[in-house]
C-alpha cells in the first residue's frame, strides 16, 4: 500500500506552530498516521467546498483534504475544536 505525502496549508503550519509542545505531542502522531491511512476509523467526511475531512485528537480537530491521485493529504485546518470550524 503506498503511503500518501504530507502537506500543510501555510495557515495550518502556523497554527500547528503556536500549539502548546503537549499538544504538539499528541497530535503530530495523528498527522503522521494520515500518510498511511488518511481515512482513519473516526474520521468524518465534511460538507463544504474543501470536501474536506476530520480527526479528533482529544479536544483538538485536524481538518485536511484527500487527494488520491496525487497521493497527498494536505493539512488544511488544525486547532481547539471551538476554533477551527470558525471562518478565516
Amino acid at each position: 500500500m503506498p503511503h500518501y505525502e504530507l502537506e500543510f496549508r501555510p495557515s495550518a503550519y502556523r497554527q500547528f506552530a503556536k500549539l502548546d509542545a503537549a499538544i504538539k505531542r499528541r497530535v503530530s502522531p495523528a498527522i503522521e498516521a494520515l500518510r498511511v491511512d488518511p481515512r482513519p476509523v473516526g474520521a468524518k467526511h465534511l460538507c463544504g467546498p474543501d470536501d474536506a475531512w476530520r480527526i479528533r485528537v482529544g479536544a483538538y480537530r485536524i481538518v485536511y483534504t484527500i487527494q488520491d491521485d496525487r497521493l497527498l493529504v494536505l493539512v488544511l485546518k488544525l486547532g481547539h475544536r471551538r476554533n477551527v470550524y470558525r471562518g478565516t
